[in-house]
């Protein structure tokens, strides 16, 4: 539904020319770099962080399984190569709150997904919060939402 809503949405910003596509792409690698940050951010690699980040974009993008490994492996090259989040965040800002918030919940599932929140993960993910003008209590309920339930 919200991606329907945002390919409307581009379609009007950009007289409904096809510049909205590659607009669209952009904003797709700047999510999925992020979610790579976040999972990059504890110097570790974990298998369970990489799954739920393919699941994670799945779901978030509304792509399958095989577009969401190619953007992965784009977006872990171009995470890499980042010096900064706000080459990433500047791109996002046009999104929707909901779709800012699916964002933030997106990377703290990332982080969740090996079992431990490493204080970077937390900064990470706080910072691209910041970054993409989610209030403070949207950050904390998207992370109480993507905790583990005991």
């Amino acid at each position: 539904m919200f991606k329907k809503l945002q390919t409307l949405l581009r379609k009007v910003m950009h007289d409904g020319t096809d510049s909205g596509a590659t607009d669209i792409a952009s904003m797709h690698l700047a999510m999925a770099s992020l979610l790579c940050e976040v999972s990059r951010a504890d110097h570790q690699s974990d298998q369970r962080e990489d799954d739920a980040k393919l699941q994670l974009l799945m779901k978030l993008l509304d792509i399958n399984e095989e577009q969401a490994k190619q953007l992965l492996i784009k977006a872990i090259s171009k995470s890499k190569a980042s010096v900064s989040l706000y080459e990433f965040t500047t791109k996002l800002r046009a999104l929707m709150p909901q779709e800012r918030y699916e964002l933030i919940e997106a990377m703290w599932s990332v982080a969740y997904a090996d079992g431990v929140i490493e204080p970077m993960e937390e900064a990470v993910i706080r910072q691209v919060a910041d970054l993409i003008y989610l209030d403070h209590l949207e950050f904390i309920r998207a992370k109480l939402s993507a905790a583990p339930k005991k």
